[in-house]
């Protein structure tokens, strides 16, 4: 995970398909001219290049000066911002709006008032259909500014209704505002320090949530009123660990869509997220049934018109998907069946490398290092926990960073890797108190696994039942059983007492669950 800049054009023109780069190519040969010439000669050199190497440019387009190239790049990208904005302006129901106060702007220009409100007409009805009040806030901003131009005999009422209707909305902004700072504030904290760790974690996020929340009529809020509010509420509940709660507030998530099904067109990307999080909470709460029917729910939304010509959408539904099928075989103790499946991530973090974020590509490697883990193949674990271990930018879901390394301990412990174990076990010590992530279970396993190394053969079965009777009264408690969110400590010593494969443990609890 190089943290190198990666060039803006290259990286979106590597974005776009095979049907956007045609359209592209379409779209540039209708504007053609001798510039234009060049500036596809610029895009079909960097379509072919598999890392951006801006001297194989002028090699390969001859005619292309080095002092031309910044212009070129810079013209490039606004003529495919340009052709992408128009194959999208069916499928994306802001650009659509955008698109008709863009034509009123142009009417306006030219005076022609009367066809110009029109235009505004049309573009707020989808606004109000679609619930875009900023969008809705500037048709009816440009509404005044048009209609002190052009005088009627009905101004004066139509001054009322205008300033009423300006007055309402940006009411009703300030009330969306303030709840979607609510939201992204908790969600910040959770990618930075995911679950509580302490009870200084719990004053800070409960101090914070209490001060902020209001006391509010549900039936008076706006669609996004209530979004960002039930966004809210699952942050805060994810960070305490309160996953009944969460999946309480998720599932209002995704019911608000559900209420309002033309909303799940136009804001399919937060109707996606609120499947996500209703299947996280049905994960943490073991619910298997509600998880089936739910990932079903997600798994066909790749085949609606929406998803598949939007390629944030396409990322998100896939991704969210191959995340859960992963809890399904963890939830089910199916870990060999879950590692086939591995190949097909990999090319998907691939394809989408440009795309995915670090966080997306951290918990995907930690839950490939536990499929690896959970069905015995501890140096295929290793590698995948390697690749978390070794990015050096800790501070984005720092939780993760601190579990890979426990489980790293744990792989080479089970590779009997004794002679490296004393400098992991220092080293891993010295990561989780500089995060100040070191916690008791965290101590214990520590100690428990340094001990492991001096223990003979035909003590160790006492060993490990001490040590799950000595960490089953942690389970319970709020702030240590976040360790067993990430680690089934228990399921692995069950194993290793009963002398039988983690996944066989795992597997019959799951079914005794049912």
């Amino acid at each position: 995970m190089s943290k190198h800049q990666i060039e803006p054009l290259f990286q979106l023109i590597k974005s776009m398909t095979k049907s956007e780069k045609r359209n592209f190519k379409l779209y540039a040969n209708r504007i053609g001219s001798g510039k234009e010439s060049k500036f596809i000669q610029v895009f079909d050199s960097i379509d072919k290049m598999e890392t951006y190497k801006e001297e194989l440019i002028t090699k390969r387009a001859k005619d292309i000066k080095l002092s031309q190239l910044p212009n070129l790049k810079a013209h490039l990208y606004k003529q495919l911002l340009t052709s992408l904005r128009l194959t999208q302006v069916n499928h994306d129901i802001s650009i659509s709006i955008r698109e008709q106060i863009d034509h009123a702007k142009v009417l306006y220009n030219k005076g022609l008032y009367q066809q110009s409100l029109r235009m505004l007409e049309k573009s707020k009805t989808l606004a109000e259909k679609y619930e875009r009040k900023l969008l809705h806030l500037e048709i009816v901003e440009f509404e005044k500014l048009i209609e002190s131009q052009y005088i009627t005999k009905s101004m004066e009422t139509r001054a009322d209704e205008i300033t009423s209707e300006s007055k309402g909305l940006n009411q009703e902004m300030g009330g969306i505002i303030y709840f979607s700072n609510m939201s992204i504030r908790l969600y910040a904290l959770y990618l930075k320090v995911g679950y509580a760790r302490n009870d200084k974690d719990l004053l800070m996020v409960s101090e914070f949530f209490n001060a902020n929340i209001r006391s509010v009529d549900l039936t008076k809020l706006s669609f996004y009123e209530k979004l960002y509010l039930y966004q809210s509420y699952v942050w805060y509940y994810l960070i305490i660990q309160d996953f009944l709660m969460c999946y309480k507030y998720a599932q209002k998530w995704v019911d608000l869509f559900q209420m309002n099904p033309d909303m799940i067109t136009s804001q399919c990307d937060l109707y996606l997220k609120a499947l996500n999080n209703v299947l996280v909470a049905l994960f943490y709460t073991n619910h298997l049934s509600k998880f089936k029917k739910n990932l079903k729910i997600l798994k066909n939304l790749e085949d609606v018109e929406q998803v598949k010509a939007n390629s944030n959408l396409c990322i998100l539904q896939e991704q969210f998907f191959f995340m859960h099928q992963i809890n399904q075989y963890f939830m089910e103790g199916q870990f060999k069946t879950g590692i086939a499946i591995v190949p097909k991530i990999e090319s998907f973090i691939e394809a989408n490398k440009y795309s995915l974020d670090k966080h997306r590509n951290l918990v995907f490697y930690y839950k490939i290092a536990c499929l690896y883990f959970g069905c015995g193949e501890y140096r295929e674990a290793i590698k995948y926990l390697n690749r978390i271990i070794e990015e050096k930018d800790t501070s984005l879901r720092s939780d993760i960073h601190c579990f890979a390394r426990i489980l790293n301990l744990i792989s080479h412990y089970e590779l009997e890797h004794t002679d490296h174990l004393d400098y992991q076990i220092r080293s891993t010590y010295r990561f989780l108190a500089k995060m100040e992530d070191l916690q008791e279970v965290q101590k214990y396993i520590l100690r428990f696994i340094r001990r492991l190394s001096g223990i003979s053969p035909d003590q160790l079965k006492e060993e490990f039942i001490k040590s799950r009777r000595d960490l089953m009264k942690w389970v319970d408690d709020p702030f240590e059983k976040r360790a067993f969110l990430y680690l089934d400590l228990i399921s692995w010593l069950d194993s290793k007492i009963e002398k039988r494969p983690v996944q066989d443990v795992i597997m019959e609890k799951a079914r005794n669950n049912k």
